[in-house]
């Protein structure tokens, strides 16, 4: 890819309303631009990385048994009342309409944009679903999510409108639930390991989601929302709507570790919902001996835009982004400085070991596109000039110390 064609510029400053560094950082380095409150668009540059972070969630997905598919959008409220969940929390534990965006159409007609799709799903199985030998069923999604944030803030990190991967597993008994249950707590843990984060696996209440105990995925910043209380022996956590002990104790499972108190950013969540939404939608499934049972159901959430945003928070210095190189969204940054007669080569040669690369061939200064090429945070800097010659100098985002070396050397480097 070529600088000089890269759309939108970097901007030499933040946007006064920026708060987050996440805000700040992604909005100056071309990555993302904001309609409006809590309204994101993902830049050509903000794209590249979601993919990245999607497709090793599409990967832990498929490897426990999820099948890809796309729900709609937009949902009638008809399938919402059968839950409850279009009216008002104040009347049903669950009711969700404080989040919905609901409205009506022209003709009257009453629809709510998608902030989750239990009900989706549920009427997916219940035309499906006949017996036991249909189940279990395990189908995921990466969608648009709406919900009314009083204070959309931090960034993409507290939106209205942004990307959400959810899964969703039916099945015959709370002991095959469950079993998978553990499955896609060890998957999610296997994907934020690979994304590269500190993470924290806490209980939580349940939302608007179920009344059950439900496990969170927060990663470990001073810069995050939520308060979390952990061991730092074992692998107990709780987040602070539900902890009832106190920092420093002792912990209640291990009784060795001492509690930790922590800030966090929640990236991912996970529910066991039971068979709560079947008994409402009236989702059955004959077992073996004929007899109608309603199936267990199971929800698992990861943002992908909010795991953006959550990066940029943990991995950044005073210049700007440090991406991690498996979801950077170029492998390698060449700089173009006057004199250099190798630069296209270079760039050919990289591009045709299947490098991705960003050729800063832009007519500005090095100054500028050293500062750009630090706000923007890709791994790997190489340098060509009058003085490199026929070599690169290859540099590190997160070292201070560029090193003169060979094209084929910075190839094998990059292997």
């Amino acid at each position: 890819m070529l600088q000089s064609k890269l759309f939108p510029k970097t901007k030499r400053e933040a946007p006064k309303e920026a708060e987050s560094i996440n805000h700040k950082l992604l909005v100056r380095g071309g990555f993302i631009d904001q309609l409006m409150a809590g309204s994101w668009t993902l830049l050509p540059l903000g794209w590249r990385v979601v993919q990245k972070i999607n497709q090793i969630i599409r990967e832990e997905m498929d490897a426990i048994g999820g099948q890809e598919m796309l729900m709609p959008l937009l949902h009638p409220r008809s399938i919402w009342g059968e839950t409850g969940r279009w009216g008002s929390a104040k009347d049903n534990p669950l009711g969700a309409q404080e989040v919905m965006y609901q409205f009506k159409d022209i003709r009257g007609k009453e629809y709510a944009l998608s902030f989750t799709h239990e009900e989706i799903v549920m009427d997916l199985l219940r035309k499906n679903i006949k017996s036991y030998q249909d189940l279990p069923v395990y189908v995921y999604h990466f969608s648009t999510k709406f919900r009314n944030e009083p204070r959309a803030r931090s960034g993409v990190l507290r939106g209205r409108e942004f990307m959400m991967k959810d899964l969703y597993s039916a099945h015959v008994s709370e002991k095959d639930m469950m079993e998978y249950y553990e499955k896609v707590k060890v998957a999610y843990a296997k994907i934020f390991k690979r994304l590269g984060f500190n993470f924290r696996i806490t209980e939580a209440s349940g939302g608007v989601f179920t009344t059950n105990r439900t496990h969170e995925f927060q990663v470990l910043c001073d810069t995050g929302e939520d308060t979390i209380f952990y061991c730092d022996k074992c692998d107990w956590g709780e987040n602070k709507e539900i902890f009832q002990g106190k920092e420093k104790g002792v912990c209640p499972k291990c009784k060795k570790g001492k509690i930790v108190k922590a800030k966090s950013i929640e990236v991912g969540n996970i529910f066991p919902l039971g068979t709560w939404y079947a008994e409402r939608m009236r989702v059955y499934y004959a077992d073996k001996n004929g007899m109608k049972k309603p199936v267990w159901f199971g929800s698992y959430g990861i943002g992908p835009t909010r795991v953006l945003g959550t990066l940029v928070e943990v991995s950044h210095d005073e210049k700007g982004i440090i991406w991690f190189p498996q979801v950077a969204p170029f492998a390698v940054h060449l700089i173009e400085l006057p004199g250099a007669k190798n630069a296209k080569s270079v760039y050919d040669i990289l591009k045709g070991e299947g490098i991705d690369v960003l050729w800063d061939d832009r007519e500005v200064g090095a100054g500028e596109k050293f500062a750009d090429a630090d706000l923007i945070g890709i791994p790997v800097r190489l340098v060509v000039s009058r003085e490199t010659g026929d070599k690169v100098e290859w540099k590190n985002r997160t070292s201070g110390k560029p090193e003169l070396i060979s094209l084929e050397d910075s190839i094998n480097k990059l292997s």
